[in-house]
């Protein structure tokens, strides 16, 4: 699991260099939340939740990085906070995996919720064409409740 929180954590940051809904370059689509970190996480949450998935873990990453950030000597603070959402769907995951099993490779899904000195953002992981393209369209519906739209 170290090595799954550790993951994430590093492909959030590399996402998080950008803003906005990000350029095709970026690993990461990302959108800026007006509220605070703890209104968003809130929102991401029952957005999850309000459509009938399951949260199988939260990841506080950001908990993490200054945690060992600390440990490592680092004076670098990267986000205020920052958490992971990790969760499935049966009826996407079972359609994608159904035209290629491989696809467990992208299982489970996430959504960051990140605040990086007060700019509070909600995101996602890229998808690949595609089939998966289901899931980054899952994805993007649950963000958009998250911020309302």
């Amino acid at each position: 699991m170290r090595n799954i929180c550790l993951g994430f954590g590093l492909s959030l940051i590399l996402a998080l260099n950008v803003t906005g809904p990000v350029a095709a370059q970026s690993p990461a689509i990302t959108y800026a939340f007006d509220g605070s970190f703890e209104d968003a996480t809130f929102s991401v949450e029952s957005a999850i939740l309000d459509a009938g998935l399951v949260i199988d873990y939260v990841s506080h990453t950001g908990e993490m990085l200054e945690r060992t950030g600390q440990d490592l000597g680092s004076e670098v603070r990267i986000f205020d906070a920052a958490d992971i959402f990790l969760f499935c769907s049966a009826v996407v995951s079972r359609r994608v995996m159904e035209a290629n099993p491989m696809n467990v490779a992208h299982c489970p899904y996430s959504i960051f919720v990140a605040d990086r000195e007060g700019e509070v953002m909600i995101g996602y992981r890229r998808y690949p064409d595609g089939i998966m393209q289901e899931v980054q369209a899952l994805l993007d519906s649950l963000v958009q409740d998250a911020l309302g739209d």
